[in-house]
Parts: C-alpha cells; structure tokens; sequence
C-alpha cells in the first residue's frame, strides 16, 4: 500500500475549513499599493474584503506560488514519508499554478507526483482534497482517489453574482465577454463557473437584487429532484448568506444544513467583496 501525501493549493480556501488531515497549501501573493502578503499567513478574508470595501479605487492583483516553492512543498512531503503526492490544483483556466505544479513535479525525478485540473475552485476544490485526504488515510488507491475526486469534478456547479465587474475585468479573469464589457461594467450579471473551468457570464442582469434572486433561482432550478450537497461561498457577506440561506430552505425544508465558506483573498481579488455564490455537489 502506497503512502500517499494530498497538496491542495491556496485557491480552494481550505485554510478556512478545521480538518484533521496532514495537507500542505501552497498559498498565492497578493499585491496591494506595492505590498506583497501571503494569502491566509499575512491578510484574512475578513480583513481583505473590508478594505475593498473601504476603498473603491483599491485593485489588488495576486501571483501564484513559484516552481521553487512548490518543489519545496513536494520535497517536505517526501521527507515525511509519503511515496507519491497527488497535488490538487485551481482550475488551469484560472491561474498559472497547475503550469508551476506540473514543472515542479517534473523536477521530482523518479518520484511520482500527480496533478489534478480540479477545473474550479474554493469548496468544491477543498472537497477534493478533504476526500482525497480520507481516502489516503483509509488505504484506497491513487487511482481510487483520481476517479472520487473526477466525480466531484463533473458533478457540482457554482453560480454567483457581483456588485461590479471591474475586478474581474482588471485581472483578467473573466470569458465570454468580449464585445459588451463596457456595458457589463453598469450591470450585475450571472457568472457561473463552467464545466471547462472559467468564468463565464451567462445572464445579463440590472439591478444587484435582481442578480442575488438569479443565484438562488438557479440553484433550485438545477437541484430539483437531486440530492445535493449544498454550499455558500462569500467574500465577507454575513446579512446575504443569511438571506440566500433562508431563502434556499423556505423552498426546501429538507435541506437542513447550508455551510458558508469564505472566499481566501487571492480568489476575491478578482471578484471583489459582497459576493454571495450558491453551488452545490451532488451525492454519490
């Protein structure tokens, strides 16, 4: 049976999850007025999205972790014993990290390390991980974890709206809107993390409240009749998680659990604060 070791980098907020599982996080930069602060080390969510809220003019930017720092991690992993690694990646639509993950790995010789296109990010990607951490532990196979966490891959979806779109237009970070970002600019469309691993707007929409309403709507449209895990990512929103929580289990009482999990700050970078997205995984 092969010791296997699970890397999961920073993009999928697991920082924020209390677990019990031996997995190293390879954390992104954030770059704010010349300052530079290690995602979750240096600057929290809360902390991050106050001061986007603070300051309308601040754009933050990230940078993803070296192929030195990751070989770093890969070599500490190694050291403790594991044989392999399978190191879970943000979707590589997104960021730059699976590239640096796959150089790295590279650099590994005859030691094996596997990474993964989780094609997404925060929970849904911290869900991999936490699995594939579990299953390690209980003995399963490389291959056994690979198909679990390609599951979870194919089988969950996100939808989520913003008060604007300059943070994902200044970074960069958002497809399929070329030809009306500057009419995108004075709306509150619905985004949704697609199935290839971007983020795409699928609906334009006028008013935030309209946008907040699309998020549930869509999320009950896609869960009926379905056995869901349900989750709720945000960018420092208490008063929206508890409306669109509220909002969720008055249409459906059998759910009795909806978590919320923060977006890390590297991640909301490219959104910006306020945000309330509805996803869900549905049960094996």
């Amino acid at each position: 049976m092969q010791k296997i070791g699970i890397v999961v980098c920073g993009n999928s907020g697991i920082d924020y999850i209390d677990h019990e599982y031996d997995i190293p996080v390879i954390r992104s930069i954030l770059l704010m007025r010349d300052e530079e602060y290690t995602d979750f080390v240096d600057i929290s969510a809360e902390d991050f999205y106050k001061r986007l809220n603070a300051d309308d003019k601040l754009i933050a930017s990230t940078s993803q972790a070296s192929t030195g720092e990751m070989l770093e991690v890969y070599e500490a992993m190694k050291a403790k014993g594991y044989e392999e690694i399978l190191m879970i990646s943000i979707s590589q639509k997104l960021s730059g990290t699976y590239e640096n993950a796959m150089l790295a790995a590279k650099m590994m010789d005859d030691y094996k390390v596997t990474v993964f296109n989780s094609l997404t990010l925060s929970y849904p990607q911290a869900k991999m991980a936490l699995d594939a951490a579990k299953m390690a532990k209980e003995g399963k196979s490389l291959e056994e974890i690979i198909e679990h966490i390609e599951y979870i891959r194919d089988n969950h979806s996100i939808w989520f709206a913003v008060d604007t779109l300059k943070y994902l237009v200044a970074n960069g970070r958002l497809s399929g809107a070329s030809g009306f970002v500057g009419g995108l600019l004075k709306l509150k469309p619905l985004l949704q993390v697609t199935k290839d691993g971007k983020v795409e707007s699928i609906e334009k929409i006028r008013t935030t409240q309209k946008a907040a309403n699309r998020v549930i709507e869509k999320f009950l449209e896609a869960t009926e009749g379905l056995d869901v895990e349900p989750f709720i990512i945000h960018s420092h929103a208490p008063d929206r998680v508890e409306l669109a929580r509220k909002a969720v289990m008055d249409v459906r009482p059998e759910i009795k659990e909806i978590k919320a999990y923060p977006l890390t700050p590297v991640v909301g970078a490219h959104a910006g604060p306020n945000i309330v997205a509805m996803g869900y995984i549905i049960n094996r």
